[in-house]
């Protein structure tokens, strides 16, 4: 399946090709374009529907198609140079801005030039400032985005919150997506024989293998599945009560909120595979946290809290 950002790319080079290629063949041109002619024609009539606002017969692409060639009788402005207002263009900074932070979303080199692009012909730079990104990516980020982008398969050391433990394994990628305000990739696991999304910040290491990712046409096809969040349904879950103060947990650790309280704390269900570890990260927040259940997990938190106690007051004795 070809990736969308491919074929957007193909669709606004297309007008200005016919225009330079007039009554061009169909052969000739699905050749020029690397596509084949089934492709060719479904790209036509993607772009007969695209246009000006208005969206009128007058407002859109049009094309004269006859005697097997191809010919743009209206190119709907597609064909001159993007002009933007100032609040347009300020607008497009901050987005750009934003994405350069976020890893694995965007080659930062390339979102920092088209910063700079972008304030230099609109003139919002502040005087004598060059500074447009200090973005960087790590290795792994550069890797994986290379993987998307070149269909490839990788291998990625994994860093997994619930688990408390590192692993490696072998995926097909199939997009990099923002949710909330982390990026993700989202790749077929060949070990879990599923869709998964690993959390950028948590890929350690990623090499991308000489093989091509060929995940499962149905994975592809469909939206990205933000239920894989909720829960591992193989590992247990305990429930918790969260106050406000620790609410960012809900950004790190794999939990989903089950019941908003009136004075802003949170009951969620909360995965994990090792009981040692979650009652460890659940010391760490104090009064902030409370296990509800299972009784088992409640009771081992009672019993390490009295030990832990018991320790303090042994070192002040």
């Amino acid at each position: 399946m070809t990736p969308s950002s491919t074929r957007l790319v193909r669709l606004l080079n297309m007008v200005p090709y016919f225009q330079v290629n007039p009554q061009v063949s169909y052969a000739k041109a699905a050749n020029d374009l690397g596509v084949n002619r089934k492709q060719l024609e479904a790209d036509i009539n993607q772009l007969w529907i695209c246009g000006m606002p208005g969206y009128t017969p007058g407002d859109l692409i049009d094309f004269e198609l006859s005697d097997d060639t191809i010919n743009v009788t209206f190119s709907a402005g597609i064909d001159r140079p993007l002009q933007l207002t100032s609040t347009e263009a300020t607008g497009i900074l901050m987005a750009l801005r934003a994405l350069a932070e976020i890893p694995g979303v965007v080659d930062p080199a390339a979102a920092r030039s088209a910063i700079a692009k972008i304030d230099s012909a609109a003139g919002t730079a502040e005087a004598g400032s060059t500074e447009t990104s200090g973005a960087t990516e790590s290795a792994a980020a550069a890797a994986v985005r290379q993987a998307v982008h070149d269909q490839r398969a990788l291998r990625i050391e994994y860093f997994s919150a619930s688990r408390d433990a590192q692993s490696t394994r072998v995926v097909d990628p199939i997009r990099a997506v923002l949710v909330g305000d982390q990026s993700y990739l989202e790749a077929w696991s060949r070990e879990a024989e599923g869709v998964r999304l690993f959390r950028f910040d948590r890929i350690l290491d990623a090499t991308v293998l000489d093989e091509p990712s060929a995940p499962p046409e149905t994975a592809v096809g469909g939206p990205v599945n933000t239920a894989l969040f909720d829960a591992d349904p193989s590992l247990p879950a305990a429930s918790l009560r969260i106050a406000p103060g620790a609410a960012w947990m809900l950004e790190y650790f794999p939990m989903r909120v089950v019941a908003e309280l009136p004075d802003g704390h949170r009951e969620v269900a909360m995965t994990y595979a090792a009981e040692d570890w979650l009652v460890r990260q659940i010391l760490g927040f104090g009064s902030d946290v409370a296990v509800l259940g299972p009784p088992a997990v409640v009771e081992r938190m009672r019993r390490s809290a009295d030990e832990a106690l018991a320790a303090y007051a042994a070192l002040e004795s």
